[in-house]
């Protein structure tokens, strides 16, 4: 069974940092072009970060440019987002999201990606 499982979110304060990991059971990552996305409460899905198979394109969104990074770990069949200097309108459910990475497909968009995580929980308050 294909499966991601995304850890590490949690009640931080302004200007703090959490990192997000995407691990994967089932299959390997290797090949796969990972994406994370974000929905706060009543608004629509949001393209946060994605990276390709390869680790050498990366895409952010404006609003995270300069605070968050994507990186991707082979070796421990892992993904993940680190999120620094964050903001109470980071406040969101996390997701990541994975596809078998195709060339010259749009992997900002989520239509583009079969397998999803649970979320999870990233609350920036004071």
């Amino acid at each position: 069974q294909l499966q991601l499982v995304e850890s590490g979110g949690g009640l931080v304060q302004p200007g703090g940092s959490l990192r997000l990991s995407c691990a994967a059971s089932g299959f390997t990552l290797e090949n796969y072009a990972i994406g994370w996305f974000r929905q706060a409460p009543g608004k629509e899905h949001e393209g946060v970060s994605c990276i390709s198979s390869s680790g050498g394109s990366t895409y952010y969104a404006n609003s995270v440019k300069g605070r968050f990074t994507i990186s991707r770990d082979h070796d421990k069949n892992t993904v993940y987002l680190q999120m620094n200097s964050l903001k109470p309108e980071d406040t969101a459910v996390y997701y990541c999201a994975a596809n078998w990475d195709y060339s010259g497909r749009d992997y900002t968009k989520k239509s583009q990606y079969t397998y999803w995580g649970q979320g999870t929980q990233v609350t920036v308050s004071s």
